[in-house]
């Protein structure tokens, strides 16, 4: 599935870390902002948190949350989220049904190897629930910074 900017959000349920579950109506009148990533303790990903995490006031502040998904347990969740004193918070997508309603579960290729993964990715959804903007094949640098200035504009 392709989704577009101006598109109604897929919604979802799951389990959340400190064993909670999480829902796309919990953002009901804030921006979300949903992050795909591959998995949690790797280089790139944990970058990621820790970005989203160093910004959370200023995305905060503009009437926005912060969600990772991935196909990692809750308790792994739990553990990542300790490691790096993580202030974001991580859905866990174990059946991987959101992710690819998302259209971010995908064939990878490394060192000539094929294999399906999830697509580093994020969504910036509105108050209303519809997709303002979408990054795929994100690279970890820069990211945050991209995704904080297109939701000023937003914003506004």
């Amino acid at each position: 599935m392709t989704l577009s900017i101006g598109d109604k959000a897929p919604d979802f349920t799951m389990p959340s870390d400190g064993g909670g579950t999480v829902s796309l109506s919990d953002f009901k009148g804030r921006y979300l902002v949903l992050y795909f990533y591959p998995r949690d303790d790797t280089p790139g990903c944990t970058k990621e948190a820790i970005g989203f995490t160093e910004s959370k006031a200023e995305f905060e502040a503009l009437n926005a949350s912060i969600l990772g998904i991935s196909k990692d347990t809750p308790a792994k969740h739990d553990k990542f989220i300790a490691k790096h004193d993580l202030k974001v918070s991580l859905g866990s997508d174990e059946s991987g049904e959101m992710i690819e309603s998302y259209g971010v579960w995908v064939e990878k290729n490394m060192y000539g190897k094929k294999y399906m993964g999830i697509e580093r990715a994020t969504y910036l959804i509105g108050p209303d629930g519809n997709i303002l903007e979408i990054w795929r094949k994100v690279r970890v640098k820069d990211h945050v910074a991209t995704v904080l200035t297109a939701l000023k504009t937003h914003a506004e």
